[in-house]
């Protein structure tokens, strides 16, 4: 005990004897005038003091200050064998992006800052506490990015290098609110396949498909070993991650052809330092950020979120983004209309029909290429400004002759034997190969206020000639994922100690021993999982399971969490109101019958309790029945919910709920505290 305490506590290393007491400090002066020292604040000042003592040369310490934030994680050796792992591959290699801008910006003869707000993962995060944390973390990240920008008062513009999950909406809402300063992302760009293995979407589903015994152990071990094809970017699907990076291009906030990128190649770099310049531009023509984010550029990210088949998460981020920027906030009116409108033109992981990663939607032509087809169908708002200082038209027409475009689609011949016209379509050839729109918005009596269907993503061999998914089927209720993925793998569920009352929450409130499997023809329900419930954890888990599983494609999920899109029998989310804020869906029951339509042409759908079997019901009067029942399960608050997580929940819920981006709106916050008070009183 005592050597293993020495070794603890101190180090037989003599160099730590050497220690110094004083420096010389920088050499030079720092370059200050009269004007500066009788008007300036104490901090700038200090901060030339700071800036020279950090190295930066004194002479120069006048140059205009611009700022680099990312969501850099992990720590990564020059060798880019990590020293420390990051959360996911998506942040891991971002800090070169971050030095390839810098090195620009100095040679561009600017000051360059950074700093940093990590992200998590929500592929690591599935089926655990940790995806409580996960939604709420997006406005968390948001607030402090934007605390970090203000505390940078000389800075004269920001670059936001991010790509993930709730990493890169948060900072698309940092950089929003700057309405006074230019400000450009860089996407961090996406990871490549493997050569032979499965995708990172798949790949999740190993466990559920070895419990079937769809694969062998070996199977599963070598998948999941091998599924990266690189050790940075987002995952090769559309799904919240490669989508939020097509919004962030197609709101004008990224350089074209940015979004996607495999990472770590020299493509890549290359954007971050045209970014650079990008930024560096936009302040010297006083453009901002303000010029970007208008009613326009908004409209283009929605046409083109539904053009692409994008992540229905996104839902969630654009509002948010246009609360950010001042702008009104789309309804879900306007997100029916324009989907109705709009064509899906790109064949993407995880839709159909093939499937292409998204590296391969990068070499077709990107967001760009899909802008072509859109403005030639008068879909796109044209005149909207970009970071590279033109308008959205001027845009699209370099892009049509670029030597760029040429190159890139050539090489996905090449490399992989692919058409880019078969990655990204024409209108025509879309319905020729069945491409359907992307999001339908079911009603009815579970789900008054609405949910969230990404019809595009239901199988094709469930849905009628006339393009409809039509479903009546048994409730399966839970209140728990775990539970809900324990019996769809067929498993008992795991608890602390079996038989308590924590082990029947756990459960869903049903015994342990009576939890029977998910078999085709169910209807799984699983409620008190918004964000009142859980910080409306992300049910990727389950969603993808039924994706990969013989028989999941004639089973149903109704939940009021939410997904990122990798369904394949109707996974229908958002269901409001939620459980816990007195919604339908949590006065359901083991063996109700659901009927679920979807039009997936036409873009509507219902969502209703029809009674139970040998006693079925109209809609109507199955809505007056919930309107009379009890819950007959206790519904409450997930018992390892984080107190944050709670506050967020309530918070986001003053500020106009799930249908309004989850915001933290101060007026609305401020007016139900305010009553709340006066109440008391």
């Amino acid at each position: 005990m005592t050597g293993s305490l020495d070794t603890l506590l101190d180090s037989a290393d003599a160099t730590l004897w050497e220690v110094v007491t004083t420096g010389e400090g920088p050499q030079g002066s720092l370059p200050l005038t009269e004007e500066m020292l009788l008007n300036s604040p104490s901090g700038d000042l200090f901060g030339l003091t700071q800036n020279a003592g950090m190295g930066w040369n004194p002479s120069e310490l006048l140059r205009k200050q611009f700022l680099i934030l990312s969501t850099q994680g992990g720590i990564r050796g020059e060798d880019g064998k990590p020293i420390a792992l990051g959360y996911h591959t998506g942040h891991y290699e971002v800090g070169l992006l971050m030095q390839a801008a810098a090195e620009e910006l100095k040679r561009l003869e600017t000051l360059p800052f950074a700093a940093y707000v990590s992200d998590p993962c929500d592929g690591r995060s599935q089926g655990t506490v940790a995806m409580m944390d996960s939604l709420a973390y997006r406005n968390d990240a948001a607030v402090v990015l934007k605390r970090l920008i203000r505390s940078l008062p000389t800075r004269r513009g920001v670059i936001g290098v991010a790509t993930c999950d709730k990493g890169l909406p948060a900072m698309m809402l940092a950089l929003a609110a700057q309405d006074q300063l230019p400000c450009v992302i860089v996407p961090g760009g996406v990871t490549l396949p493997p050569a032979v293995g499965e995708d990172a979407g798949k790949v999740q589903t190993i466990g559920a498909r070895f419990s079937h015994g769809e694969i062998t152990l070996e199977e599963a071990s070598d998948a999941g070993c091998r599924a990266c094809g690189s050790p940075g970017g987002g995952c090769q699907f559309l799904g919240t991650a490669a989508t939020a990076q097509v919004v962030a291009e197609a709101l004008g906030m990224a350089l074209p052809h940015s979004a996607l990128s495999p990472s770590g190649q020299p493509i890549w770099l290359d954007i971050a330092r045209r970014s650079a310049r990008a930024v560096f531009e936009m302040e010297r023509m006083g453009k901002t950020t303000r010029d970007i984010l208008t009613a326009d550029a908004l409209h283009n990210a929605m046409v083109v979120h539904a053009a692409c088949g994008g992540s229905t998460n996104l839902l969630l981020h654009i509002p948010a983004i246009a609360f950010e920027a001042k702008l009104k906030r789309p309804t879900v009116e306007d997100w029916i209309r324009l989907n109705r409108q709009v064509p899906r033109l790109v064949d993407c992981l995880p839709n159909g029909p093939v499937g292409h990663p998204t590296v391969r939607f990068f070499l077709a032509g990107g967001v760009p290429e899909v802008m072509l087809h859109l403005r030639e169908l008068g879909l796109l708002k044209l005149d909207a400004m970009t970071v590279a200082g033109k308008s959205l038209g001027d845009v699209l027409e370099w892009w049509e002759r670029s030597e760029r475009r040429v190159r890139l689609r050539e090489l996905l011949v090449a490399r992989d034997g692919v058409d880019p016209d078969t990655v990204v379509m024409s209108p025509k050839a879309a319905r020729e190969h069945g491409l359907t729109s992307t999001v339908t918005f079911p009603v009815g009596n579970i789900a008054p206020e609405g949910s969230v269907i990404k019809s595009t993503a239901i199988d094709k061999s469930v849905v009628d000639s006339d393009g409809v998914y039509r479903k009546t089927g048994p409730a399966r209720v839970f209140t728990s994922e775990r539970a809900a993925i324990a019996a769809i793998k067929g498993r008992p569920l795991r608890t602390p100690k079996e038989g308590t009352a924590a082990a029947l929450r756990s459960a869903g409130g049903v015994p342990t021993e009576k939890l029977a499997p998910i078999k085709e023809g169910d209807v799984i329900v699983l409620m008190c999982r918004g964000p009142m419930g859980c910080g409306m954890e992300e049910t990727y888990q389950i969603t993808s399971a039924l994706r990969y599983l013989p028989f999941g494609k004639h089973v149903a999920l109704i939940t009021d969490a939410r997904f990122s899109g990798v369904s394949t029998g109707a996974c229908i989310g958002h269901v409001g109101p939620e459980a816990l804020d007195g919604g339908p869906i949590g006065k359901l029951r083991d063996g109700d019958l659901i009927q679920i339509e979807i039009d997936t042409r036409n873009l509507t759908g219902s969502l209703n309790f029809v009674g139970t079997d040998g006693c079925e019901v109209t809609p109507e009067e199955g809505g007056m029945i919930l309107a009379e029942r009890q819950p007959t399960l206790p519904l409450h608050a997930d018992p390892n919910l984080p107190p944050e997580t709670r506050l967020w929940a309530l918070l986001q819920r003053a500020g106009g709920g799930t249908w309004a981006g989850c915001v933290y709106d101060v007026d609305k916050i401020a007016a139900a505290l305010e009553a709340g008070l006066a109440s008391q009183e």
